[in-house]
Order: C-alpha cells, then sequence, then structure tokens
C-alpha cells in the first residue's frame, strides 16, 4: 500500500471538515479530484474509509486507523519543516564548540550566555577540545566551531582571530623570581611549573619560550582548574604561566604577582575555526563577534574592580 502525505491530509481534512466540498476548499483541489483520490486510496487499501450514507460523512473503522496514523505522522511533518525552516533563514542550527584551552572557559560562558538570549533555537554544546582532536572533528562534522591559538592552512577550514592575549609568569609574592622585572625560559630551569592537563605542545609556556629554549623545568604538576592553580602558587607550590584574563579576575588571590615573558612579552591570537560553508551563516557569524568583543570588555571591567 502506498501512502503518500497528501492521503493523510486528505483523510484529515474529511473528518474535521465532515464532507467533500468543504475539505476540498480546505485543500485547494476540486471535489472531484478529491473524491478521485479517496477512490484511489480504498483501492489500494482493499477496504472502504468512509461510510458515505452519513451526514457528516466519517472515517469507518478502517478509516479511523488512517486518521491516527494522519495525527502522528503531521505533526511531527510540520515540526521538521518548521526546523528546517529555522535552518534555512539561520534562525535555528547547532553549535557545539571544542576549546583547546581550559582558561577559556572562564570567558567562552559569558560569550555563550549572551549569544543564548538572541539565539534561543540555536543547540549550543561545549566539548573540551581535550581528550580529541578537534580540528579533525570540525571536519568530520562533529563539532562546529574550535576555539585555538594554533591556526592551520586545512582545505574547508576557515581561522577568524578573535583577540589577543598574554600568557604571563604568575609566582607567589615572596618568591624570588617575583623581584624580576621580567622572566626568561632558563629561570624556569629549577622550578616547579604547574600546568593545566594539556599536551606540552598546547601550553605557550612550552611552545613559545622553553622549547626554542632546550630549558626543561625541575618538575610538572597538572591541575584542571585555574582556581585551583591560583591557590597553589599563591601558597608557594610552584610558578605558573597563565592567560591574562586569568590572573585579572578580582577573585585572583593577592599574594601573588605577574611578570611577562621576557623583556617585550609575548603576545598570543586567539581563533575561531569554522567550516567555511558555515562561517557566515547568521547565528555563527554571531558568536564569532561575542568572541572578539566580549572577552576583552570583561577584561577591562575585572581590570577596574
Amino acid at each position: 500500500m502506498h501512502i503518500e502525505f497528501r492521503h493523510l491530509r486528505t483523510i484529515r481534512a474529511i473528518h474535521e471538515e465532515g464532507g467533500l466540498a468543504r475539505a476540498a476548499e480546505r485543500l485547494h483541489i476540486t471535489q472531484s479530484a478529491l473524491s478521485h483520490q479517496i477512490k484511489g486510496l480504498e483501492d489500494q487499501a482493499g477496504v472502504e474509509l468512509f461510510v458515505r450514507r452519513s451526514r457528516p460523512m466519517r472515517l469507518s473503522s478502517a478509516g479511523m486507523k488512517l486518521l491516527r496514523l494522519a495525527e502522528d505522522v503531521l505533526p511531527r511533518l510540520a515540526a521538521l519543516e518548521e526546523e528546517f525552516e529555522g535552518l534555512r533563514s539561520g534562525k535555528s542550527g547547532r553549535l557545539h564548540i571544542a576549546i583547546e584551552c581550559h582558561a577559556c572557559f572562564d570567558w567562552l560562558l559569558p560569550v555563550l550566555e549572551a549569544f543564548r538570549t538572541s539565539w534561543p533555537e540555536v543547540d549550543v554544546d561545549i566539548r573540551p577540545g581535550l581528550q580529541f582532536e578537534a580540528l579533525p572533528a570540525l571536519l568530520r562534522e562533529e563539532v562546529d566551531l574550535v576555539v585555538s591559538s594554533d591556526p592551520e592552512e586545512l582545505q574547508g577550514v576557515d581561522f577568524t582571530p578573535l583577540f589577543d592575549y598574554e600568557p604571563v609568569f604568575v609566582c607567589a609574592a615572596d618568591h624570588p623570581l617575583a623581584g624580576k622585572p621580567w622572566i626568561e625560559a632558563e629561570d624556569f630551569a629549577e622550578q616547579h611549573l604547574i600546568t593545566y592537563p594539556v599536551e606540552r605542545a598546547r601550553l605557550d609556556v612550552f611552545s613559545q619560550l622553553l622549547f626554542p629554549a632546550g630549558v626543561e623545568p625541575r618538575s610538572i604538576r597538572q591541575v584542571e582548574l585555574s582556581a585551583v592553580m591560583l591557590l597553589l602558587v599563591a601558597s608557594g607550590r610552584g610558578v605558573a604561566v597563565l592567560p591574562d584574563w586569568v590572573v585579572r579576575d578580582p577573585r585572583t588571590p593577592g599574594s601573588i604577582v605577574t611578570r611577562p615573558l621576557t623583556e617585550g612579552g609575548l603576545t598570543r591570537r586567539l581563533y575561531g575555526a569554522t567550516r567555511a560553508d558555515d562561517t557566515a551563516k547568521p547565528f555563527m557569524a554571531h558568536v564569532l563577534k561575542l568572541c572578539r568583543t566580549e572577552p576583552p570588555k570583561l577584561q577591562r571591567r575585572t581590570a577596574a574592580e
């Protein structure tokens, strides 16, 4: 039996309107075409779908089974059509984000809160990009936005610059290195370095400073949370290198100091990696704009508090 969506709409319209004439008007077809459609459907089913001598026209027991199917399928179809329309218009979609740095949570969550108020129909999720390769996952369409400080030449991927930040050295106020105006790679040789649980190549202190100088810290301790890392540093358990927006937070312990890395300091840039076909989508363009503008505003606000 070959049932089309138009057959389900016909069954529902006749049931709700109680006759062929009004149902045909509702469906924008002639009464003759509607009668022909019903006959063809009954021929397929091999049973009568309507009790024709009744007024108003009503469904037979077989017709009622078809009506239940229509009442189940047609609302789901309408919801799917509405969802597709939202995708076509850019009002809805999926925004699954992978981030390659723990510290990014400090500014990303306020960004997403602002995004949510403008795009409530977009499905948002965050996946820390630490247990999987984020950029290959982007190409496989497992995620839709990757926040990274390491742009690559990848066909079909756009890297949109977000904002610049400075990785800074953090130590306790009474630490011997606190008296230096800036920190060199060699200063880490005798230090207990506290880092996020990330491979070394993804950490600014290694990729930008220690690897090029061939310097190895005395020991490394890995910590998940920025707040815990700062508490350990304040208590003299080690030193750290963190993005400047982390240590500008007013909750940062007052017993720590920060120093630039090298005399001129280091500057890094964060990027938003997206599939090229998605970059111009309205909601994607908006979240990228928020990622460019909200974190610097947050940094200025926390620095002033």
